[in-house]
């Protein structure tokens, strides 16, 4: 088996009718973010997008699309933004990520929401989670209808809060679209205040996630594209959610709330309001991403598995994950709130790197999360 590494401009139409086959295995796809849509809007804003395509006797038999390898680390595309990342093979392949390290001349390749096989030898692996389903083959009654047997009491408590809603505000309703981009603009307001009140970092501040989410907004619609998502409560827009939309799949992504407006959770309503309206868009399945958040559970269908960890060769990337590793452990037996301080910091260190390529910007992110 071969890998060699190729730039956007190097995958013709032929490879891309394969990759998005592939994407879809007997004809369901996995994740709008394993097609090549995905990572062409990436490549658009960002110079180091990269493809290993794997070859086996000179056929194409797999492709990982990445970002070249920064101070040696490699991290899959769109990462740690992209809620599915792993290798897209052909039918019972299964293949090595280790040989992109070599590949790429990097010394760890870093992954947090890894979909299919294991990717590597158990130290690999340093997580396991799994993304939540909703199933709507049968229609979103049939959906609904099966939940509220299980869940009974949630599902008469979010029908009071619309009551209320209605009530107080006036009549709910949930819209699709977005043709004027004012609604992610309200979006944006909101997850960006969100992010400053807890510390986050701010994604919705750096530019190549901006243009990223800009060419997604214009592809609405399409094959493959963004969704927006509106709950109003009257006149006034109580929610907003984008996400990602194709192949009969919809990947709830970026949700945000009038936070004046919380004692509603215009959060669920616009979910459970998303969920009857995205049958006229041709959605079958939603997937709500990875996570342990209690809501969940009462609209979970089944979930897929997402690996958590990083592979690791020789090189001074490789040593320094495995310094901080060490730091961790170390800090297990530091009482209480201590115990979380390398591995906050950590966290934090690895979606500054992920996401800006210049250091002081690393360092004031960093500086946010210690005045915490």
């Amino acid at each position: 088996m071969d890998v060699k590494i190729v730039s956007i401009g190097d995958i013709d139409d032929k490879m891309i009718s394969q990759w998005n086959a592939w994407a879809a295995p007997g004809g369901q796809l996995v994740s709008p973010y394993l097609r090549f849509e995905f990572t062409r809007s990436v490549a658009r804003a960002r110079g180091d997008v990269r493809i290993a395509v794997f070859e086996d006797k000179g056929e194409i038999i797999g492709f990982f699309p990445h970002h070249a390898a920064r101070e040696g680390v490699v991290r899959p595309i769109g990462a740690p933004m992209s809620d599915y990342q792993g290798i897209i093979a052909a039918p019972g392949q299964v293949l090595d990520p280790k040989a992109v390290l070599v590949a790429s001349h990097g010394s760890a390749l870093v992954f947090d929401n890894w979909v299919g096989p294991d990717p590597g030898d158990d130290p690999a692996v340093r997580t396991r989670d799994g993304s939540t389903i909703v199933e709507l083959t049968d229609g979103a009654e049939a959906y609904f209808a099966a939940q509220q047997a299980e869940f009974p009491s949630h599902f008469r408590k979010t029908a009071r809060l619309q009551r209320n809603a209605e009530r107080d505000h006036g009549p709910v309703r949930v819209e699709l679209g977005d043709p004027d981009g004012r609604l992610f603009e309200a979006l944006c307001d909101w997850k960006q205040a969100q992010y400053r009140d807890t510390g986050k970092l701010d994604v919705f501040g750096i530019n190549w996630v901006q243009s990223v989410l800009a060419d997604l907004r214009e592809s609405e619609g399409a094959g493959f594209g963004g969704l927006t998502a509106a709950l109003w409560f009257g006149d006034r827009l109580a929610a907003v959610e984008f996400g990602l939309a194709a192949g009969g799949v919809y990947h709830s992504w970026f949700p945000a709330y009038d936070p004046g407006l919380a004692k509603y959770s215009p959060g669920l309503l616009l979910m459970q309001g998303l969920f009857r309206q995205l049958g006229t868009r041709g959605i079958t399945r939603v997937d709500l991403g990875g996570g342990s958040a209690q809501y969940k559970k009462y609209y979970r269908s089944y979930e897929v598995p997402l690996y958590q960890g990083r592979i690791l060769s020789t090189g001074l990337a490789a040593l320094g994950i495995r310094s901080w590793e060490l730091a961790e452990s170390a800090a297990r037996i530091m009482p209480g709130q201590l115990a979380e301080i390398p591995v906050r910091l950590r966290r934090r260190w690895a979606q500054a790197s992920a996401f800006e390529s210049g250091l002081p910007p690393r360092l004031a992110s960093m500086a946010r999360a210690l005045s915490l």
